[in-house]
């Protein structure tokens, strides 16, 4: 039996990746101490490994900021827009052209948007959406698989290229024009991918592992066709190379029969999330195919349970015997943070329960001792998870009965949407294309040095609390200053939309270094849900309440709503999501009330995190949605008609969903929509989407400043598809991450392109 990882974290185990990003993007650093600090990474991932007993050890699992987007500089997706990056200043390198794909570029002379960013799969992690054209070319461009390869060598490791599959790269990806299919790209594409497996070949490497999530989505005939294509042609190319094929987040189920008929040497499967598709593959695999058993958990934090793990390697062993198998992780351990070593800190009893990636690898090779007649570690593994089931921190009999007595009228406003609508605009007054932000002000160095100094012992919390309300106050009088309708608080307390919720809800549990990659250098650190969660007291209402008595606008109250709460958080495995979300609805309905009680009029209950659970496979999602939208419903729904409640979404496709976002019942609704210019939009119009809605008129995950005219453009696009009436004007997501001046600048232009199309509006209605 071989040892098998997928991928492992690239951030480093301090978050070194990030820091190095953020230096070299504020030119702190250069480009050879940034490809220093990459290196350093990636040898400190392969040495570790191979300390680890791993047999196939990846390389290209490192990333500056995304695979996809690595994957789309290697075979030459590059949008024309770009060219400039590198012919107008010669200075710039291969990483400013990649970066400017990532995060937008305006300097030179030049402004140029980022290329559009979603969802990868059902994770929390972003990436970057390849733009393919009608007549698209693909070239060999950027060779990182082979440097790295080359790297791992020259250290004495012989790795495990890993490459996106071409099919499920090109269905990624999205057309830029209309006329043709992106999957009908596969014959142009196939050459580069060809040229590099030459080249990988050359150097010597053995093992190729070829990422084909899709394989565990539902597929149409041409794309199953596509599979067939790209692997047999790979296959007829390369016959000595060993082809792994890796699935993950979901089961075959009806593509198994089209894997298993693939020529690959060895077929990877998830087997956390979808164990029962194993019994099938065990009766179809061919006699020269081996098998990868995904039997570790690489999106969680929690203990493997051995015994289980080992009857899903012993079936597999009786069927196809030990030559044929391989032990790993069900996915990349990229989801999972670093290093459980250094959490020094957290409860004991529950720190015996957890693994993160580095003790990942260290179960991978447990069990594969134990299925060799190695029983030591089995003892130690079997007390682990005899503590958790019986430790009396998790179960709080009162919590259980109040979600068993959740009654029909739970979910329910009081009156339609109509009836409140014409409450809530006699009460508000607002103009047309009301003008507010998604919630967080950027949190600056000074901001997380207070947080830390607190921490410390160097500030009092009440030398902190002044400290903070002047940092709230002069973020109303700026916003006060440039005409926002609608205000925030700025959210400077907070550190993370869910950690700082979790922290104030029992149940929860924090790391110090947990931190997992969001999306380039943002890291977010996941709270673990270990317990039955409630509310002991207020959470938001002491902050809110002092930034709405420091205006005589409407503020407006930030919650992070319970289906984001619980996608952001490390999640008990012990009971049913849908029965954790219900006890974290409840927390945040209690905390609706009290800001409604404390005379907050706008609460915002943010769930960016519903679509993001969706199930990969269709059959699976009804279930799904009825208890998300659920749930944010109980959370929304104990307040008064004249209270307006708004969500917020970003970086999701709504088409399949979007009757369920409607049953949300949201006052306001506001989602991303700038990277794609609109375009989420039309699944709104065509829906006839009865409630408010902001379309994102600028992207917060870029640097770059977007124009008066740029954002009246877009919302020109939006008047054409929706009631004016409806509209609100909005950036696409919180601002936490940006500087102070880009924010500044963008939010003057949002508000004065506010202002050009009331007056346009006006005028047309006259």
């Amino acid at each position: 039996m071989l040892k098998n990882n997928l991928g492992y974290p690239r951030i480093g185990s301090q978050r070194e990746l990030k820091k190095a990003n953020e230096a070299y993007w504020s030119g702190k650093i250069t480009h050879q101490d940034l490809l220093k600090t990459g290196r350093r990474i990636r040898q400190n991932n392969w040495e570790l490994q191979k300390q680890a007993g791993i047999d196939l050890i990846p390389s290209n699992d490192f990333s500056f900021y995304d695979q996809v987007l690595d994957m789309s500089l290697m075979v030459g997706t590059i949008p024309e827009r770009y060219a400039e990056v590198l012919i107008e200043n010669t200075q710039n390198t291969y990483l400013d052209l990649y970066f400017a794909m990532a995060r937008g570029y305006q300097k030179d002379g030049l402004d140029i948007t980022a290329m559009e960013m979603t969802k990868w799969f059902d994770t929390n992690y972003h990436y970057l959406v390849p733009e393919f054209v009608k007549n698209q070319d693909f070239k060999p461009f950027s060779g990182k698989v082979v440097d790295e390869f080359v790297e791992a060598r020259e250290l004495g490791i012989k790795t495990k290229p890993v490459l996106i599959g071409p099919v499920s790269y090109l269905l990624l990806g999205k057309e830029k024009e209309a006329g043709f299919s992106r999957i009908s790209l596969l014959e142009k594409l196939l050459p580069v991918y060809f040229h590099l497996l030459e080249q990988l070949e050359a150097e010597g490497a053995e093992w190729i592992q070829f990422d084909e999530p899709f394989l565990a989505m539902d597929l149409t005939y041409a794309e199953k066709e596509a599979f067939r294509l790209a692997y047999h042609a790979i296959k007829n190319k390369f016959p000595k190379l060993k082809t792994l094929l890796t699935t993950y987040f979901e089961g075959l189920n009806g593509n198994s029969l089209l894997a298993v008929n693939l020529p690959v040497c060895a077929l990877h499967l998830d087997l956390v999330r979808n164990p029962q598709q194993l019994d099938e593959i065990l009766t179809k695999i061919p006699a020269d195919m081996s098998l990868s058993l995904g039997v570790i958990d690489g999106r969680n934090i929690w203990k493997n349970d051995y015994e289980k793990s080992l009857a899903v390697i012993s079936e597999a062993r009786a069927v196809i015997g030990d030559n044929r198998l391989m032990i790993a992780p069900a996915s990349s351990l990229l989801h999972t943070p670093v290093d459980l070593d250094f959490e020094t800190e957290i409860n004991a009893e529950i720190k015996n329960w957890l693994a993160f990636a580095k003790q990942k690898l260290g179960e991978i090779s447990d069990l594969h001792d134990i299925a060799k007649g190695d029983l030591s570690a089995l003892e130690i593994n079997k007390n682990a998870i005899l503590s958790r089931n019986t430790s009396s921190l998790i179960h709080k009999p009162e919590v259980k009965q109040r979600v068993e007595g959740i009654g029909e009228q739970d979910d329910q406003r009081k009156s339609d949407f109509k009836t409140r609508q014409a409450i809530q605009q006699e009460r508000f007054k607002l103009p047309l294309f009301p003008t507010t932000t998604i919630g967080s002000f950027p949190q600056t160095e000074d901001i997380r040095q207070l947080r830390a100094r607190l921490k410390k012992g160097d500030l009092t919390p009440q030398q902190y609390d002044e400290k903070i309300e002047k940092a709230t106050v002069d973020a109303i009088r700026w916003q006060e200053e440039i005409g926002i309708d609608v205000l925030v608080h700025g959210e400077f307390e907070r550190n993370d939309m869910v950690e700082y919720f979790g922290e104030r809800l029992d149940g929860f549990l924090f790391t110090k270094n947990g931190w997992v990659q969001s999306y380039g250098s943002r890291c977010v650190k996941p709270p673990v849900i270990y317990g039955d969660i409630s509310r002991p007291e207020d959470m938001t209402v002491r902050w809110s309440s002092f930034a709405q008595a420091n205006t005589d606008k409407l503020m407006k109250g930030m919650l992070t709503g319970p289906v984001t709460i619980l996608q952001w958080s490390f999640v008990r495995d012990d009971q049913p999501r849908s029965v954790t979300t219900n006890q974290i609805a409840l927390a945040i309905r209690d905390e609706v009330v009290a800001l409604e009680k404390a005379g907050i009029k706008v609460i915002q209950i943010d769930e960016p995190a519903i679509r993001e659970g969706l199930p990969l496979r269709k059959a699976d999602r009804a279930a799904y949605l009825d208890w998300a939208v659920r749930a944010f419903r109980i959370s929304a729904s104990g307040v008064e008609d004249q209270t307006q409640i708004h969500t917020h979404m970003c970086y999701s496709e709504f088409n399949d969903i979007i009757q369920h976002i409607a049953a949300m019942d949201a006052d306001v609704i506001t989602i991303e929509t700038s990277r794609s210019q609109m375009e989420l939009l039309e699944a709104f119009a065509d829906f006839k989407y009865p409630n408010e809605i902001g379309p994102g008129v600028y992207d917060i995950h870029s640097p770059r400043v977007p124009s008066v005219t740029e954002m009246v453009e877009l919302l020109d696009k939006a008047s054409a598809l929706l009631p004016v009436k409806n509209l609100w004007v909005n950036p696409d997501c919180g601002l936490k991450t940006r500087k102070w001046p880009e924010t500044e600048a963008a939010l003057k232009n949002m508000v004065a392109a506010a202002q050009a199309v009331r007056e346009l509006t006006s005028q047309s209605v006259k």
